[in-house]
């Protein structure tokens, strides 16, 4: 093969590894940083729901969540933080997609980069009814169009603050990055419940979780009586 050819050809593999590389992040839409909805309205009407209606959920709306619940901000003091307090500085979560039916997203399990704003696939196809089997058969959770999993990896924050930071410091990161969530899908007129029974092998699994392991599992979509 000539050197011509042998160029030709590593120009084609790597625009081809570039294309791919492309399908499998999504850029997501900027967020925004006002609402029509005041906190106060937001708490007042964030409510649990386990029956959603047949309809997607937007990028956009989606975009917003994902900031919600974990996304990058700059505060002026600290420098870049992100959109939930954590104990040092660690950030140990992890935020994953489960994409059923969401608009300009094709069905699959996507990792948030908070970073870049942006979803990296990690697996294609629908997997809303293998993770409401493995939390425990609550088929609630196949009826949202997408659902968010928080993940943790514990050992970040031990590295610093022991088993107190498994016990304590971890759990109440999670509280604040759902609570977020919870709050961000109530301004959106989105509903949401809060699942903590399920098999963590089971969702390991599903997600190829490596050195995380999953805290909560929480369902969106839009409420079945509205």
């Amino acid at each position: 093969m000539t050197k011509g050819k042998i160029f030709v050809l590593c120009l084609f593999l790597a625009t081809v590894g570039f294309m791919v590389e492309a399908q499998d992040t999504i850029a997501l839409p900027s967020p925004r940083y006002d609402s029509e909805m005041s906190v106060e309205q937001a708490l007042n009407s964030r409510k649990t729901v386990r029956q959603f209606k047949a309809e997607a959920i937007e990028l956009g709306e989606l975009s917003q969540l994902l900031w919600a619940a974990g996304g990058g901000m700059f505060d002026g003091v600290t420098s870049a933080t992100r959109t939930y307090p954590s104990a040092g500085g660690i950030y140990p979560l992890g935020i994953y997609v489960v994409a059923g039916w969401v608009a300009e997203v094709d069905s699959g399990i996507y990792q948030y980069l908070w970073k870049d704003h942006a979803l990296k696939r990690v697996k294609s196809g629908d997997f809303r009814q293998p993770l409401a089997s493995v939390a425990l058969r609550q088929g609630f959770i196949a009826q949202a169009p997408v659902i968010f999993i928080i993940t943790a990896n514990y050992r970040r924050t031990e590295g610093k603050y022991g088993q107190r930071g498994r016990d304590r410091y971890v759990p109440l990161d999670a509280g604040h990055a759902s609570q977020n969530l919870h709050l961000q899908a109530a301004a959106l007129n989105l509903a949401t419940a809060t699942v903590g029974a399920f098999s963590d092998g089971g969702v390991n699994r599903i997600l190829n979780l490596d050195d995380e392991e999953p805290i909560l599992i929480i369902p969106v979509g839009r409420p079945l009586d509205e």
